[in-house]
């Protein structure tokens, strides 16, 4: 389970200090959290915040009881959390399969690695051995590197706003590849997100505005109003499906 006590989080602006966390308490211990509201509400940066590329300016960060504010990505990488970026990284020089082998920790036969790629929905013969470069599409990457998050089979697997960039056949895809994962994967999996289909598969929904904790429920207490609120998460209405 992770945990936040009282975060808070804030940079300077033109001489004077922004609040873009604002004392957030929050606990993540459902399978499949998704994170949701306006723009610049501090979804993306709490989940920095969480996976150790930003410190928070107070508070405390624990996961299944352990004190980790002060631990690096690295360190907290090793204690189980993933964290996957809105444009994910492209790495010349290394193939897929380097990749899955690097988030396992170890080789994998080719056939369990290739197993990874398929559950994502690619073809493994045509990805396992093709270099991570600018010849792979957005949703080519996307599901790459959630191969990757289920080769490492981490305690919490973070995606900032996954849907970012992609077509509606590479969307479709990833609502199943999430959809299976919620079902197979042992651990809890948050997602920031403003798509109605990803908020609906959720098992706990949390809305962040202004930095702070505006809401948090299940689906069927949360989204219902979601969709008629005006303003609040005006995004959903843009949803692609």
């Amino acid at each position: 389970m992770l945990e936040l006590q009282d975060i808070c989080f804030q940079v300077s602006e033109d001489a004077e200090e922004k609040e873009i966390l604002k004392h957030v308490n929050l606990k993540i211990e459902d399978s499949f959290v998704a994170v949701t509201g306006p723009n610049g509400g501090g979804k993306s940066t709490m989940a920095k915040v969480i996976a150790g590329i930003i410190k928070p300016t107070s508070g405390k960060i624990l996961l299944d009881g352990e004190d980790i504010t002060d631990l690096s990505i690295t360190e907290r990488a090793k204690k189980g959390i993933s964290f996957a970026f809105q444009q994910p990284v492209r790495f010349k020089g290394l193939t897929v399969l380097d990749l899955i082998n690097l988030a396992h920790g170890e080789v994998l036969s080719l056939g369990d690695a290739c197993k990874y790629l398929s559950e994502v929905g690619l073809c493994a013969k045509d990805y396992i051995n093709r270099e991570v470069n600018a010849s792979l599409s957005g949703g080519e990457l996307k599901r790459i590197e959630i191969a990757m998050i289920m080769a490492r089979g981490t305690a919490l697997s973070i995606f900032d706003e996954p849907e970012a960039g992609i077509d509606l056949w590479s969307f479709n895809n990833l609502i199943r590849v999430f959809e299976g994962m919620r079902e197979s994967i042992h651990g809890s999996i948050m997602i920031i997100s403003h798509q109605e289909r990803i908020l609906n598969i959720a098992d706990k929904i949390i809305v962040l505005a202004d930095g702070e904790v505006r809401a948090q429920g299940t689906k069927e207490e949360i989204l219902p109003e979601l969709l008629t609120a005006s303003g609040a998460c005006s995004r959903l209405a843009d949803k692609i499906v």
